[in-house]
């Protein structure tokens, strides 16, 4: 096959990680978008295009069958997903964002180079993302900006994202009390958010209990979770939603010592939309930001 000939600007994106596509959709370039993941749902108008990717387990089961399957993935070197080679081939990509922060959470740059390996007829340009911060977020949507061109444009939105974050941390910070707060990552087993949620938290006037900024969200036992006792509990699922997160609360629930910790007592147990907002390191950070806002500094 012979490789289409584009004009420069003509820019072929496919972009195999949600918030890579939502980087792309507030940069103005939607319409350069040809592909996206299976999980890419952010804008709506994304769902028509083609999908370049699948799971390689089954996602039905509940957090700890899941997390299983996963660690049983890794334990055998193979990959947690799956990239289309024939479905790029279709698409002629001109660029393809992906990302090396986790090779569990999403389609990893490994995973592109496996499918590119089976040779394409033209040679996208990679894009990889490696979002561990608030900064590494700032960083990576300047990197989108700058491989389509559009560096000014990446600085102006990367400006404007921070200009509304600091305008929400101000408010919140403006209140007198600081909630300490755990943020959950995973139900079972315990997982803390890490990387950019510990900054969020702050930003958002709370005391950060579990979880580092900048590093990857370490496991944590419910022994202490019970001993830090927090005043907020934060639960968000990497890619779920609170329905799909409410059935595996009795992980936690069912534990003697949950009734009394008190955020319980005091009903501060939120369940987040870790899926659409927490864990994806995009423009809908600052959205994720308001949200902890909301429920730590409640009007």
């Amino acid at each position: 096959m012979t490789c289409p000939v584009y004009a420069p600007h003509m820019a072929r994106i496919v972009s195999l990680i949600s918030s890579a596509t939502e980087i792309v959709y507030a940069l103005g370039q939607l319409e350069s978008l040809v592909g996206r993941s299976h999980e890419c749902d952010h804008p709506p108008e994304v769902a028509r295009l083609p999908i370049c990717t699948r799971p390689t387990i089954p996602i039905t089961g509940d957090s700890r069958e899941i997390d299983r399957l996963v660690k049983d993935r890794i334990r055998d070197a193979l990959s947690v997903y799956e990239v289309f080679p024939d479905v790029l081939e279709a698409l002629q990509p001109t660029h393809i964002i992906t990302q090396t922060q986790c090779e569990v959470c999403a389609v990893s740059l490994k995973d592109v180079e496996v499918a590119l390996a089976r040779g394409l007829s033209c040679a996208p340009q990679v894009v990889p993302l490696n979002p561990n911060s608030l900064a590494d977020v700032w960083d990576d949507i300047r990197r989108v900006a700058r491989s389509l061109g559009i560096a000014d444009r990446g600085e102006a939105l990367v400006e404007k994202l921070k200009a509304r974050m600091c305008a929400i941390s101000r408010r919140a910070l403006s209140h007198p009390d600081r909630p300490r707060v755990a943020c959950i990552e995973w139900i079972e087993p315990l997982m803390a958010a890490g990387n950019w949620v510990p900054e969020l938290v702050e930003m958002a006037g709370g005391v950060n209990l579990f979880g580092e900024a900048g590093k990857h969200s370490p496991w944590m036992s419910f022994e202490q979770l019970s001993a830090a006792d927090p005043e907020v509990i934060a639960i968000m699922p990497c890619g779920w939603n609170p329905p799909r997160t409410e059935p595996e609360m009795h992980w936690l629930t069912d534990r003697p010592e949950w009734p009394r910790l008190a955020a319980v007592q005091n009903g501060r147990v939120h369940l987040l939309d870790g899926n659409q907002y927490f864990n994806r390191p995009g423009p809908r950070l600052v959205e994720s930001l308001e949200i902890l806002a909301g429920i730590l500094h409640p009007l």
